[in-house]
């Protein structure tokens, strides 16, 4: 059972990225999904949020506007589509699943590996 990123790698500023993130062992429409980075000197946040049942989204006010995730049940897979990259964006991405509508950290059921995103000037 696990949840695994993939899609990381080299961009230059202004560029874009699709992240991929697939469940292997279970059914990942039953869950909330969200995905994550660590930048450096600051804690993990969740900074973007897709609901289990009627699919809302949330993120936090860095990545409005330029990012965009979405699910897909019948894959298995919560894709994350990152447009007008800046180099701080650069990250470890990585995803997570929870049991409930909406993701909560501290309700985490699967946490995925990572993948990094380096965003070049």
């Amino acid at each position: 059972v696990q949840l695994q990123a993939s899609g990381g790698g080299l961009v230059q500023a202004g560029g874009s990225l699709k992240l991929s993130c697939t469940a292997d062992g279970f059914t990942l429409g039953y869950y909330a999904l969200g995905w994550l980075r660590q930048l450096p000197g600051h804690e993990r946040e969740a900074f973007a949020c897709i609901t289990t049942s009627d699919t809302s989204t949330y993120y936090v006010d860095s990545t409005k506007g330029r990012f965009t995730v979405s699910r897909d049940n019948a894959k298995n897979t919560v894709y994350l589509q990152m447009n007008s990259l800046k180099p701080e964006d650069t990250a470890i991405y990585s995803c997570a699943a929870a049991f409930l509508k909406r993701l909560r950290l501290d309700r985490v059921d699967y946490w995925g590996q990572g993948t990094l995103v380096t965003v070049s000037s």
